[in-house]
């Protein structure tokens, strides 16, 4: 699966461009056999980044159906990440105090009122709802990386006094509510999945894993992406360094819900690692930046390693980015060559 990457390469109103359309494509063309879409904000308020690709607005749905029929024609899934970045939505970008469980002194943010959590659900609905009517094979509900749904999740951001705060039971409240939505109104055969981070930005393990036992319990989702920063490493928290962070995940009985991992799966060995490990599909990122074709190439030889960074504009314009995305990468330390 081709991970949902922040690209910056579309318009400011959340239009599609062409520089958009082409990278994405272009992963298709590569057999990434799932192409997900970058992170694609449900409300105008809950943009997380200059060019962000929107999904808020019947206008918008235009670029999707030209994105999707491009996915679909080279034989991938065409899968789109909904998001609100919250209380992350930069004040620059979005004209206003950004949005978040509880007031937030230190982001500038206002807490949202009952009213707007419920109509923050309803359009992540409406959204998927939109995503379907556009030609989408599925969605995935981002609910890691600090923004609005993790932000509801964490203990230590999220101080409501109503029922989306206070136990897990109630900080997680407003994501089932979203999931069990969008799967009632889509329908059975529309892909749907969840991706959570166990770590940073106050999530805990235990309860990310109480989490994701619930969502395999109630079988509402297809899969579970668990977006660890690094499958290799031990968890930060003390108290779980008996396994690896990824064992934490792969021990649990998934039964018919898929299990798909991200970080710093960068080589055909890497891929097969994971996929020993009993991980059901792997999600590239970076590795998929730098080669449009990776699985191709990790088919073709299991020992693939990809060109070492950092590379040239040149090679990374040859793949695919955009003038955007590229500028967007160089800000990542050593990945662009100056």
């Amino acid at each position: 699966m081709l991970a949902p990457l922040t690209n910056q390469q579309s318009f400011e109103d959340g239009q599609l461009s062409d520089d958009e359309l082409h990278w994405l494509t272009m992963r298709a063309k590569g057999q990434f056999g799932l192409v997900m879409t970058c992170a694609s904000h449900v409300q105008a308020i809950g943009k997380g980044f200059p060019g962000q690709l929107g999904i808020f607005s019947d206008e918008l749905m235009e670029g999707h159906r030209r994105l999707t029929a491009s996915i679909k024609e080279h034989g991938s899934l065409a899968v789109i990440q909904l998001h609100h970045a919250g209380m992350r939505s930069p004040k620059e970008v979005i004209g206003e105090a950004p949005v978040c469980p509880s007031d937030s002194e230190k982001h500038g943010a206002r807490a949202l009122s009952l009213e707007e959590v419920h109509q923050l659900r309803d359009n992540f609905i409406s959204a998927a709802i939109r995503s379907q009517k556009s030609g989408y094979d599925g969605v995935e509900v981002h609910g890691a990386h600090g923004y609005i749904l993790t932000q509801f999740l964490s203990k230590s951001i999220n101080k409501r006094a109503d029922e989306y705060g206070g136990p897990l039971e109630n900080r997680a409240r407003l994501l089932f509510e979203i999931v069990n939505g969008i799967r009632d109104a889509c329908g059975k055969k529309f892909l749907l999945g969840v991706r959570l981070s166990p770590e940073r930005f106050g999530m805990e393990l235990s309860e990310i894993k109480e989490v994701f036992e619930r969502f395999i319990q109630e079988g509402k989702i297809d899969f579970l992406d668990a977006s660890l920063w690094d499958c290799f490493k031990m968890p930060e928290e003390e108290h779980h360094q008996d396994k690896s962070l990824l064992e934490h995940f792969t021990s649990l009985d998934f039964k018919n819900v898929k299990l798909t991992v991200a970080g710093q799966i960068k080589t055909g060995a890497d891929v097969q690692k994971i996929l020993d490990s009993g991980v059901d599909f792997v999600t590239i990122g970076r590795s998929a930046i730098l080669h449009h074709d990776f699985p191709k190439k990790v088919m073709d030889n299991p020992k693939f390693t990809p060109i070492p960074n950092p590379v040239s504009r040149e090679h990374l314009l040859k793949e695919g980015l955009g003038e955007a995305f590229v500028n967007y990468m160089s800000g990542w330390p050593g990945f662009v060559a100056n």
